[in-house]
């Protein structure tokens, strides 16, 4: 395993926080070690306790390094929310060397005469994403390096951020004791494993649902176009239960889970089961069908208004449909429901990975490929991901005692023939 290939990332979600070490090798993803720990401190998809949100990020970080015996360094870390905000921008820079040959150092020069424009105090730029590259007068250039040319432009789209919701993230990380070699929109980096090309091109909106907050993604022309948060996810499908069968919260989560279908009509009623009931020890029967009615209405309503909201913003019709991903995207019934609320194309985007054939781990997949081929484009250098330290086997220490039996005896004997070899 070449360390230099090898990436970590680190999905900071609602409901739970994810870690993947992942290794490139020839343009494909080989997983090779992941961590899932339950997330505290987080609300709605923001930071509200950055103690608890630590400890959550570094139990996920330790269980993915006990399952390949190595110590993680820095990750890839995804960031999303209301507060991004795409800014098109432009630069050009003539090319340096006398040779006219396009190389690394004038790709980052572009790339940095993009970023020169007025930005609020408040915000900072998280990144810029080359949508393509102009030598001479001649566009849709994806990597000019090794071209010959004098006049170089790059096309693309500044991704800016709150400071401060950008700042206690990584302060979260750092304080876990691990580095941050990039951060990657998070919506970005689902779009490069959940979508194909051709989706981009027609135009897509990519909805990803997870525990506390549902990003939505717009694609269009191959580039993306708009990104919005909705502060509603699984977790409110779970109060939901808690409240109206007055159910304690961790066991509606679990029945949820066990239980849960998305549609009336993909429910049974005979599939029964106990539940604890609040102010009472008396134990009350469910059944499937009661907590597909109750499932049906939330999530119904978050679909309402993800297409009251692509409205909002001019959205109105998408070649591409709809693709989901996402931890609730897993609950059977969600893709006929979607089908109905939507009234578009609409398929649920799952890795396939071994280990990790699951939605919820979709942005861990594409925040490493995003930003392995990100790096590329823009030829930065990325902080090694791990390292073979800490769990290196230490040699195993004898205890000597003290007095009697066959150490002493052996002690003893060494003495005499040490007095011995002397007094010779």
């Amino acid at each position: 395993m070449n360390s230099e290939n090898v990436f970590v990332s680190l999905d900071i979600g609602t409901s739970s926080i994810k870690t993947l070490i992942g290794e490139m090798a020839g343009g494909s993803l080989n997983v090779i070690g992941v961590g899932e720990s339950e997330s505290f401190g987080i609300k709605k998809g923001s930071i509200v306790d950055i103690d608890a949100t630590v400890r959550s990020i570094r139990q996920a970080v330790e269980q993915a390094e006990r399952m390949v015996g190595l110590t993680i360094k820095s990750v890839i870390v995804g960031i999303s929310g209301n507060h991004i905000q795409l800014r098109p921008c432009h630069g050009v820079v003539a090319v340096a060397s006398e040779s006219h040959e396009i190389g690394d150092t004038d790709i980052g020069r572009v790339i940095d005469a993009a970023q020169v424009m007025s930005i609020p105090p408040e915000r900072e730029i998280i990144d810029v994403i080359p949508e393509q590259f102009i030598v001479d007068g001649v566009d849709e250039i994806h990597d000019p390096r090794g071209m010959i040319g004098v006049r170089l432009e790059m096309e693309g789209t500044l991704i800016t951020g709150s400071k401060t919701v950008l700042h206690n993230l990584l302060r979260c990380v750092e304080r876990a004791g691990l580095e941050v070699s990039d951060v990657c929109l998070q919506t970005l980096a689902l779009g490069s494993v959940a979508l194909t090309e051709d989706e981009k091109n027609l135009g897509v909106a990519l909805v990803d649902i997870g525990g506390g907050a549902t990003s939505v993604a717009v694609f269009d022309q191959g580039a993306l176009l708009s990104t919005f948060e909705l502060p509603i996810g699984g977790n409110h499908v779970t109060k939901d239960i808690s409240i109206i069968q007055r159910v304690p919260m961790d066991e509606a989560e679990q029945l949820k889970i066990k239980h849960g279908a998305a549609v009336v009509k993909a429910a049974s009623p005979e599939d029964t089961f106990t539940a604890s009931q609040i102010g009472s020890a008396k134990k009350q029967t469910l059944n499937q069908e009661t907590l597909a009615e109750i499932i049906e209405a939330r999530i119904g309503e978050l679909f309402d208004i993800v297409r009251e909201e692509l409205q909002r913003i001019g959205v109105y019709d998408l070649p591409g449909g709809f693709v989901l991903t996402g931890g609730v995207t897993a609950m059977p019934g969600v893709l006929d429901l979607a089908v109905q609320k939507l009234d578009a194309n609409v398929r649920i985007a799952v890795p396939d990975y071994i280990g990790v054939r699951e939605p919820k781990f979709t942005a861990c997949i594409g925040l490493i490929q995003f930003a392995y081929h990100n790096v590329k484009i823009q030829g930065k250098e990325v902080a090694a991901a791990i390292s073979s330290d800490r769990f290196e086997p230490q040699p195993k220490q004898h205890k000597v005692k003290k007095t009697g039996g066959k150490e002493h005896e052996s002690m003893t004997s060494k003495v005499k023939s040490w007095f011995n070899m002397f007094f010779d």
